[in-house]
């Protein structure tokens, strides 16, 4: 399944200067500033349901596989099914060229071999070797039953699965574009007004990140390599599913910059929190992954002093980021150490 990424508007990026304005004439009006958070809650919205694709993409490469190794398993047990029952029509024609019609005859046009026994009442009447035919035949038999039954249950699961993934695929497209109509609303020096403070903004932000990220110089192994990978990544665009090279979600990016370090890590930050080990909000060294949202929908590297390199949202860049308890709306819920 293949889903484009959608290409912002340079309007998502542009709300993020409102800030800079001074207080003075040039202040955005009351309607203006409404504007600008809706706009940014919609692409906090965008990023939480693009995590949620992720999460749901892994579940589903992890239910197709599964599938198809039942599938594998169901086809092995077909042929030992097909074996036997080729073992017994042998076994039959033989009888039948030896005793006639009757027993060997019924056994070679029975449906199911094993039904004939039961009519029989007992298994005095066949060969050993009959006997044992049959007895693999049974359960091969079962085997392939019990198969074919989950592969069944598999195909749903998948198809839930792709389903949950389309619609938070879906609902990361809607978000954006309701963010987009809103913007596209603004009256014309409005836009204007936020186009000029929009690369104000901008030059602050990579200027202030720049500088905290030689923060990352100081740090060794894997958690140092991952780390300066991830700096060098300041500036680049936010794009949900994106892993690089030039564009970016929270978990692409994390993921990324890990694999530099020889960690693999899957493209999601819900999956993300299952990897290495619990650190303490006390115990936060850099390098640390740091993970926000119930459920998780956000991750970033620790960097120090409360301080973290990562892909905020739809409308941003790579920077680094400040967080506390909270970062915006999204609370902290714990770390991991690779």
């Amino acid at each position: 399944m293949k889903l484009a990424f959608r290409w912002l508007t340079p309007f998502l990026a542009l709300v993020l200067a409102i800030t800079l304005l001074p207080a003075s004439s040039a202040a955005p009006s009351a309607d203006l500033v409404a504007v600008r958070a809706e706009v940014e809650r919609l692409q906090e919205d965008a990023a939480e349901a693009g995590e949620n694709a992720q999460a749901a993409k892994i579940q589903l490469a992890r239910l197709k596989s599964q599938l198809e190794s039942v599938r594998q398993e169901a086809d092995v047990q077909k042929a030992s099914v097909e074996s036997v029952e080729k073992s017994l029509s042998a076994i039959a024609v033989a009888r039948y060229k030896s005793t006639g019609l009757g027993e060997g005859l019924e056994l070679l046009f029975s449906s199911d071999p094993s039904l004939y026994l039961s009519a029989a009442g007992s298994l005095e009447d066949v060969t050993r070797k009959q006997s044992l035919e049959l007895r693999k035949y049974a359960t091969a038999k079962q085997r392939l039953d019990a198969t074919t039954l989950t592969v069944s249950d598999k195909v749903r699961l998948v198809q839930a699965a792709e389903a949950r993934y389309r619609a938070q695929a879906a609902q990361v497209e809607a978000k954006l574009a309701q963010a987009e109509k809103l913007l596209s609303k603004l009256v014309k020096a409005d836009r204007e007004k936020i186009l000029k403070l929009q690369a104000m903004d901008a030059a602050e932000r990579q200027r202030y990140s720049k500088e905290q990220a030689k923060l990352a110089n100081a740090v060794s192994g894997r958690a140092g390599t991952a780390l300066r990978y991830a700096v060098k990544q300041i500036g680049d665009n936010y794009v949900w599913g994106a892993a690089g090279p030039i564009r970016w979600d929270c978990s692409g990016l994390t993921m990324r910059s890990f694999q530099q370090s020889g960690v693999r890590l899957p493209h999601s930050s819900r999956a993300q929190f299952g990897y290495g080990r619990s650190i303490s909000r006390n115990n936060l060294q850099a390098g640390d992954l740091v993970f926000f949202g119930t459920p998780i929908s956000h991750v970033g590297i620790y960097i120090g002093k409360n301080k973290m390199v990562h892909a905020p949202r739809p409308g941003a860049k790579v920077q680094i980021a400040e967080f506390g308890n909270y970062f915006g709306r999204k609370k902290y819920v714990g770390a991991r150490r690779l």
